[in-house]
């Protein structure tokens, strides 16, 4: 972690020692309680916390004795005092606002948050992303950020340029270097082997993402630098990664439900303390459902972790990971006072949580609001197009006169995963047309930053969609828009209400938009409230399915269709790409 992080006034840490002898009132001390200590698994019986200028400076049974008529007195009657939840992998910056996703996500516990932030570098550069810093700053709890590794598949957008880089991580948020895809930096290493050895001369951690990579290819992507994974999905490659000293994050959210599957690692007898959980992004609807971190710790302990180790896997196990366990992760002098009060250790239910020494929650309700945030207008200008599509823009021109043409499509495998199928298309009047009876669409993907209006249209099949079209301008891991549809009109008219909002998702049949999302801000926040927006997303789903689409999540399949994340063929405005080998593959086979 940067030293500025841990930078105290010798003014400020005189008030807590004074604290901690009883030469000052505390600010808060929080009486009668067990305290979990992560760092012995030991539960102190009646013991309390004192907390002075945010932080812990007391923990021990002589907690009241430091507090006078100025304190604000916690009587825990006998509650369990454990270490605020640190989520160290996720993606709040995509859909909500950052106050709107705080609001749920502050109640149940969780203190501390890392999150990517290279979907504001793609739709906005370095500009979006010093604006988001602004938005996460100074909020209840603390937001950290990884600076984007901008893994694409697009040249337009790989690689971050290392000036913008050296800004990015002069700010104090940013902890890590995000994500990077195993296969492009083992591709294309001398595209992103400078910005890791920015990273790793400043001392911060670069985060993994090796899903899929056998030994020798894992052992060559760990020697760049390398730090953790949130990757696997079985308690073999779990442990096989542990013992390859990554700091590994088991994923439970809403792309993919980890945890019951790599469960079994409890049996193994190993050591847990570089284990973590981490929700890896989560949707509208199972923030308001389920909750939170506080909803996966309680289902670690469900499937067989110890609580001490649950609990671990969401505090003192990350903290440590990011080099920040001298300031969270724990409750322990000298450490921030970012905590919660449960019933007991079995029944993660917050009844108090405490955050840099205030009480910002309690019994499900917020005792203090996120701070909000007014983008500006040009973080809501990020859709460049420099003219409306038509839908000639998506026509398919055959080669020569031929009456069929072997064409590569995309093969939708899983509602994720697409692989390459060679079909005989038939040509009618020189265009390949899209063939919605056998199951083939359309797909394009539209260039809405680097090269506005750079357009590559492919055909897919296996997506369901019968009429209509759906398009997103959160494409992930580009700078497209993405759109799959059945007939070209209404793929030009779903982009045009992209354009014409500055960023959503439109589903449209007929000519008409049946269904919509504004997110104006970047082109993949929406500025509506919670509620709202799952109500958005449910008429975008229904009106997905009218079309044929049936997977659980139409906007989820839309937008990955450009990741280098998942396997094996995807799209961007360059073209078809093929992830095995990093080549960009001619539509005629």
């Amino acid at each position: 972690m940067k030293q500025e992080k841990t930078r105290m006034s010798a003014g400020r840490i005189k008030r807590l020692m004074d604290a901690a002898l009883g030469k000052e009132p505390a600010d808060l001390a929080v009486v009668n309680a067990k305290v979990l200590n992560v760092f012995t698994g030991e539960i102190l019986s009646e013991h309390g916390i004192c907390v002075k200028d945010g932080k812990t400076v007391f923990v021990g049974r002589q907690a009241r004795d430091l507090a006078d008529e100025s304190t604000h007195i916690i009587d825990a009657d006998g509650m369990t005092a454990i270490p605020g939840f640190i989520d160290g992998h996720t993606h709040i910056a995509g859909e909500h606002l950052p106050e709107e996703f705080l609001k749920y996500a502050m109640t149940g516990g969780t203190t501390t948050i890392v999150t990517e932030i290279f979907e504001i570098y793609f739709a906005a550069g370095l500009s979006g992303v010093l604006e988001y810093m602004e938005a996460v700053r100074s909020q209840p709890i603390k937001i950290y950020a990884a600076a984007p590794a901008m893994v694409s598949i697009s040249d337009l957008a790989a690689g971050i340029d290392l000036k913008d880089l050296e800004t990015i991580l002069a700010q104090p948020e940013i902890i890590c270097m995000g994500e990077s895809y195993w296969q492009g930096v083992l591709q294309q290493p001398e595209r992103y082997l400078p910005a890791f050895e920015t990273i790793r001369n400043s001392g911060l951690p670069l985060e993994g993402h090796s899903a899929g990579a056998g030994e020798q290819k894992l052992a060559a992507y760990l020697n760049a630098g390398i730090s953790s994974c949130h990757e696997p999905i079985t308690a073999e490659e779990t442990l096989s990664r542990l013992r390859q000293g990554l700091c590994v994050m088991i994923r439970e959210g809403s792309v993919r439900k980890d945890l019951e599957a790599v469960a079994g690692i409890r049996r193994e007898g190993v050591d847990l303390r570089r284990l973590a959980v981490a929700s890896d992004g989560i949707t509208p609807e199972a923030l308001m459902e389920k909750g939170y971190m506080e909803a996966l710790v309680q289902k670690a302990i469900a499937l067989g972790f110890a609580p001490v180790d649950a609990i671990r896997m969401a505090s003192l196990n990350v903290a440590e990971h990011f080099g920040m366990d001298g300031n969270i992760g724990s409750i322990a002098p000298g450490r921030d006072a970012d905590f919660i009060l449960i019933p007991d250790l079995n029944h993660i239910r917050a009844k108090c949580v405490i955050s840099g020494g205030e009480i910002i929650a309690q019994n499900g309700k917020l005792m203090v609001d996120p701070r909000p945030h007014t983008f500006s207008k040009s973080s809501k200008n990020t859709i460049l197009l420099p003219r409306p599509m038509h839908p000639a823009d998506f026509e398919i021109h055959a080669r020569n006169n031929r009456s069929k043409e072997k064409i590569r499509v995309m093969e939708m495998v899983t509602n994720l995963v697409t692989r390459e199928k060679i079909i005989e298309a038939p040509v009618h009047k020189g265009l390949i047309p899209a063939d919605p009876e056998n199951d083939l669409a359309k797909v394009a993907a539209v260039n809405r930053r680097q090269a506005p209006g750079k357009c590559f249209t492919g055909l897919i099949k296996g997506f369901g969609i019968k009429c209509g079209a759906l398009a997103s301008s959160g494409a992930w891991d580009v700078s497209d828009i993405i759109v799959v549809g059945a007939d070209e009109s209404d793929m030009a008219v779903a982009i045009n209400a992209i354009y014409e909002t500055g960023g959503g998702i439109v589903a449209v049949n007929n000519g008409r938009v049946t269904a919509q999302m504004p997110q104006p801000v970047f082109g993949t926040i929406s500025e509506l409230p919670m509620e709202r927006i799952i109500e958005c997303g449910s008429e975008i789903k229904s009106a997905a399915e009218s079309f044929g689409i049936n997977f659980p999540d139409p906007v989820l399949s839309l937008n990955t269709l450009t990741t280098a994340a998942i396997p094996f063929l995807r799209i961007c405005e360059q073209g078809l790409v093929d992830l095995k080998t990093g080549a960009t593959l001619d539509l005629f086979a």
